[in-house]
């Protein structure tokens, strides 16, 4: 097998590019921003990012992927074909094998799409996987026996839920509510509660900053305090308010509890033999949306089941994707 092969965690929040023998070496936000005018690519990834609900009328920052797949199909060639570029791979290994994830419960029609993309950004073959399936791999369970493990896989645009054994999924769900929508929320808590609008990436900053998912102490809660900047909607003035800790809970309760439903209906389709194997071994988190503090205690607390984050929540896919690689020269 004559080709470099690569791993994508093609993520609605942040591309992460695997190579096999080389580890994780892109780690960048999904995002493109284009001239609207010649629809020419200005920059890809963090440059991008910076850019967003910053850029003058003609420049326009896109996101092309929207709740796990692709919203935007032009953009997201562009944005693959930029990062395969970057990877300069040379000579006979310059056409890549690609492995490349996708949310548990997407249509055939959206599967392609995703293959067609990688295809035309130069890709010699390309396989597909279920994203709650790699990373499992990625956190390193053993899903090859015959024993159950669950994972929650909580990303950017789509939140999967998964139960695996011997290797495959069981049982799976997946919902459009991750961290796109946590940040939704608390734009929404800040506008009503302070009459102040702010954007995306401010939202993103709270979240990772000081949102909780549990209170488990209160007192200290309510002195993490961020100062958060924004346009007044009464006055049009700029203006910054203190917001604390203890708040971002009431703000992302109902996002929350979707999850944890999402949990116990996967829970409820499955066999009872491997329930009683999730009861002893928990439920793995990963994905950006693991790290959310306290989340793990909330599922806890609703489910009486043990929740563990994985150490490498934010690359879990990634690092899936590669110990795949390793095996796919078997088939390949």
């Amino acid at each position: 097998m004559f080709s470099k092969a690569v791993g994508i965690d093609l993520g609605t929040a942040n591309v992460l590019i695997y190579v096999k023998g080389e580890g994780v070496v892109m780690h960048e936000p999904s995002v493109v921003s284009i001239d609207a005018q010649t629809k020419k690519c200005l920059a890809v990834g963090q440059e991008a990012k910076d850019m967003l609900g910053r850029t003058p009328g003609r420049v326009l920052a896109i996101r092309p992927l929207k709740d796990g797949v692709i919203a935007d199909f032009e953009v997201t060639e562009m944005m693959l074909q930029y990062f395969v570029r970057k990877l300069k791979l040379k000579g006979m290994f310059s056409r890549p094998t690609i492995l490349i994830c996708c949310p548990s419960n997407i249509t055939s029609v959206e599967r392609k799409a995703i293959s067609d993309a990688a295809y035309r950004a130069g890709a010699k073959r390309v396989y597909i996987e279920e994203e709650p399936k790699v990373a499992a791999i990625g956190a390193h369970l053993d899903i090859s026996k015959p024993t159950g493990s669950m994972v929650l896989d909580i990303g950017g645009g789509t939140t999967d839920v998964a139960i695996l054994s011997l290797g495959e999924i069981v049982t799976s769900t997946s919902l459009k509510v991750a961290g796109d929508r946590i940040d939704q929320d608390l734009i929404k808590h800040v506008k009503d509660t302070y009459k102040l609008l702010i954007g995306d990436r401010t939202a993103e900053m709270i979240k990772m900053n000081i949102a909780t998912a549990w209170l488990d102490d209160v007192a200290e809660l309510e002195t993490q305090v961020m100062s958060v900047s924004g346009r007044d909607l009464v006055t049009g003035l700029p203006n910054t308010i203190q917001l604390r800790a203890d708040e971002t809970e009431k703000a992302i309760h109902e996002s929350l509890q979707d999850i944890v439903r999402a949990c116990r209906t996967v829970l409820e389709q499955t066999p009872p033999e491997l329930s009683a194997d999730i009861v002893t071994r928990g439920i793995v988190l990963t994905g950006g949306g693991a790290l959310l503090h306290g989340l793990d205690k909330l599922i806890m607390h609703e489910l009486s089941i043990p929740v563990y984050v994985a150490e490498n929540a934010l690359t879990c896919v990634a690092e899936g994707t590669g110990i795949m690689l390793e095996n796919l020269d078997l088939v390949g």
